[in-house]
């Protein structure tokens, strides 16, 4: 019964995916993924990014997030996206492919660049989801910890930083911790996020 429910669901995600507006809208644009609206919008939003600005995207396949980004920052900015998965080429952006929460994978990027100080760190990166929440969130916060982590060495002073989280035990608590080191923080939930999805995503600015 267990097997027959979750073979039910996953047919009526796909059904659902492939219906999406914004799938559809992205492959008719060469988009990568459906994720680069969500940060279109939040940009739109909040004014994100500039000319010139570094920035690095973690969990950065397939890509969407660095495509939308190294647009707007222009030859003078720099995109650095590392992701545990392979990643097709995209034009102006550094790639590293390893995990990030390895040492020696950071270290790597670190070398490789000559800016160690980034104007966005910006994670768009999750687990892979099993839908019980009681497994999945805890590795939901793990992840955005580790973001969080790495904001602090790589961010620069008026920096700003932007993860997915899910709605779920433990966000109230890693708020918390965020609002400790921003200015300002604030949860947004973008239209092209599908409303029925736990998903938002964490601002904060200094």
């Amino acid at each position: 019964m267990i097997t027959n429910n979750k073979s039910n669901s996953s047919k009526r995600w796909l059904s659902e995916h492939f219906q999406d507006l914004y799938v559809k809208k992205a492959k008719e644009n060469k988009i990568r993924s459906r994720s680069w609206f969500k940060l279109k919008e939040m940009d739109k939003d909040n004014k994100l990014f500039q000319l010139g600005m570094n920035i690095i995207d973690l969990g950065s396949a397939p890509g969407g997030w660095s495509q939308y980004a190294i647009n707007k920052v222009g030859k003078k900015g720099s995109v650095i996206a590392c992701d545990i998965l392979p990643m097709k080429k995209i034009r102006g952006v550094k790639f590293f492919q390893g995990d990030f929460r390895n040492t020696h994978t950071l270290n790597s990027i670190l070398k490789n660049i000559s800016n160690h100080t980034f104007n966005i760190v910006m994670s768009d990166m999750a687990p892979n989801i099993t839908g019980c929440w009681s497994i999945d969130m805890p590795r939901i916060i793990e992840m955005c910890k580790i973001a969080l982590k790495i904001s602090k060495y790589l961010l620069s002073k008026h920096g700003v930083f932007l993860v997915k989280s899910f709605q779920g035990e433990g966000l109230n608590e890693f708020f918390e911790e965020i609002k400790m080191l921003f200015s300002k923080v604030k949860i947004c939930k973008p239209k092209s996020s599908r409303p029925r999805s736990r998903e938002i995503f964490i601002l904060a600015t200094r």
